[in-house]
């Protein structure tokens, strides 16, 4: 890599790194982009030439944050003794995630109000074609029934972002996990060969 490709690298992980502190303390629409580029020791040129404006560095700092969450939720599920509850252990774990105030706030608040749909966020779509290719495994294993491996895969997915979703709203958001992931769960076991416990 050279010198100029290693500094504008830098640049740019400098200021995902002072959106991502400023859009969790202030919020999308508060974070004043004088205040975040000064932080970062950069430039307002300097973010437009690498993001082109405010909702661009939004868009790096929301992938950042949902592709820590995915690579998260996996060691979680990795821990699990087989790939089923691995499977589950990664849905429940995504699903908590939307207690952490920067989760809430800018992936779960802020990302969809800015952004749009969250389905159709390239981190979203990663997370599908590995939740699509589980899937298929346990298909092949005899411990899923068969059905379209994509179309389980986007229910699945969708169920914990909407959970996770909701969480972000909601008053009460620890109750409201709770009766998420065991709803999640609950709803998954349905693709189970054999009822959950035998």
């Amino acid at each position: 890599m050279n010198k100029r490709a290693v500094t504008m690298a830098d640049n740019r992980a400098k200021l995902i790194s002072a959106a991502r502190k400023a859009f969790a303390e202030k919020g999308y629409a508060a974070a004043s982009m004088d205040e975040l580029t000064a932080e970062a020791g950069l430039t307002r040129g300097a973010l437009y030439h690498n993001f082109g404006d405010k909702r661009g560095l939004l868009a790096a700092v929301v992938d950042q944050i949902d592709s820590d969450m995915a690579q998260r939720a996996q060691q979680i599920g990795a821990l699990e003794k087989d790939d089923w509850q691995a499977l589950l252990a990664e849905g429940a774990a995504y699903i908590r995630m939307a207690l952490e105030p920067e989760v809430q706030r800018i992936v779960l608040l802020d990302g969809p109000a800015v952004l749009g749909d969250p389905s159709q966020w390239p981190s979203q779509s990663s997370c599908l074609q590995a939740t699509r290719q589980k899937l298929e495994q346990l298909m092949a294993q005899g411990v899923l029934k068969t059905v379209d491996a994509e179309a389980a895969a986007r229910l699945l997915s969708g169920a914990a972002l909407n959970a996770a979703l909701w969480i972000a709203a909601s008053a009460t958001p620890a109750e409201v996990t709770a009766k998420a992931v065991a709803a999640f769960r609950m709803l998954a076991s349905g693709l189970l060969t054999a009822p959950a416990g035998n």
